[in-house]
């Protein structure tokens, strides 16, 4: 995924494609996760997760041999569709099914590490670099798949869905006595307030359209930058490869480093507030990039850019399961994912078009910028539920 912006340089190389369609190949990716994820999270909730990766991991490396071969638009588009639904299986969703229902008092930590993996992805992105240039981008591409193959498939069999399975309890703490029936041999039922909401409760909250759309808005900015970021330093600033390269993985280190002070935050500080910041950081320096007229201004860019998406990633995904409980995550989150991927779809569509039609990318760097800290405004206004607020202040 943190990888497509490399081959976008190349394909625009070897076959003189535009950023519209280049664009329009990975807001078919993004689309596609987002039309999946109320059905994955169905699955998932249903099947438990270990299942539903281990499929989408074989579509995945499937899909990216398949790429590999592309010749034409006409194979580019059918291969997106399968990484993207391998992605969309293999990846995020189904990860935060299993970590949100074995984690609760430290979430938001274990968040972070799961989006730190995602990040480290991208530290990777030097190494798909060298390889591109060593070895050419098909054989980059079909070993990608193979290594998923060989790293992923193994790995997916330690992923567990809830601790009660196992007779245990989240956090690691004590299983709690069974209820001892009354004198007249009732067992009184004990409410679950950790159930949370139902799929429709969580729907009729403003709450989860807020969240959603403000998650979205900031995904304007992510999109973005994945797609358009290595052209835009390679061909608009005149940078060479390598550096828009070195530019990447300055992001995703500083991504690593801002999904560990995420957690550590979201576990300590009102997660709402950080998140806040952290969109309008993410805003404001692509709004900078936009006018970037030196190497250094450009890695500016880069550690607020990737510590910004960081910190944001586990504290808004923790805030969900804050808000709505564990028991219907999987479907509540797949919802939600369904609308947060506008804004996976629209920016790098945004950024594309205008650098078509203007000959650059600072207008469509800047609007995009512009909307994503514009989006922290859904934030403010989706404070705890009242339902949820009332339960918790009850247990104590």
């Amino acid at each position: 995924m943190q990888a497509y912006g490399t081959y976008v340089a190349v394909f625009r190389q070897e076959f003189g494609w535009s950023n519209t369609m280049l664009s329009a190949g990975f807001s078919v990716v993004q689309g596609t996760n987002g039309v999946a994820g109320p059905v994955q999270g169905w699955l998932t909730d249903r099947f438990g997760p270990r299942m539903i990766i281990q499929v989408g991991l074989i579509l995945l490396a499937v899909g990216m041999m398949l790429f590999s071969q592309i010749r034409s638009p006409l194979h580019l588009f059918p291969a997106l569709f399968i990484i993207a639904v391998g992605m969309s299986l293999g990846g995020f969703l189904s990860l935060m099914v299993a970590v949100v229902n074995w984690f609760e008092r430290r979430r938001a930590t274990a968040i972070s590490f799961l989006t730190g993996g995602f990040a480290f992805g991208g530290v990777l992105i030097p190494v798909t670099v060298r390889a591109i240039e060593t070895f050419g981008w098909r054989p980059t591409a079909f070993g990608s798949g193979v290594l998923i193959l060989a790293l992923g498939l193994p790995v997916a069999q330690l992923v567990r869905h809830r601790p009660e399975d196992y007779g245990l309890a989240a956090d690691g703490d004590p299983v709690p006595d069974p209820p001892t029936p009354s004198a007249g041999g009732v067992v009184a039922e004990v409410p679950r307030v950790e159930d949370g909401y139902t799929v429709g409760e969580a729907l009729r909250t403003r709450q989860f359209w807020f969240v959603s759309l403000g998650h979205g808005s900031a995904l304007l900015v992510i999109s973005a930058v994945m797609v358009h970021l290595v052209v835009y330093v390679n061909e608009s600033l005149g940078y060479s490869l390598g550096q828009a390269s070195l530019v990447i993985a300055v992001i995703t280190s500083c991504q690593v480093l801002g999904t560990l002070a995420g957690g550590y935050l979201g576990d300590r500080v009102n997660k709402r507030i950080v998140a806040i910041v952290a969109m309008l950081v993410s805003g404001g320096g692509l709004i900078l990039l936009a006018s970037a007229n030196s190497l250094s201004i450009i890695f500016v860019f880069a550690v607020a850019h990737g510590l910004s998406w960081g910190v944001r990633g586990p504290v808004l995904l923790a805030l969900r399961a804050d808000y709505f409980g564990r028991r219907h995550f999987g479907k509540i989150m797949g919802l939600s994912q369904l609308v947060m991927t506008s804004g996976m779809v629209s920016g790098p569509l945004v950024a594309g078009i205008i650098a078509d039609r203007t000959g650059g990318y600072e207008t469509g760097f800047t609007v995009l910028g512009i909307l994503a800290a514009t989006g922290a405004i859904f934030l403010v206004f989706a404070p705890e539920p009242p339902a949820r607020a009332a339960a918790a202040g009850a247990r104590g």
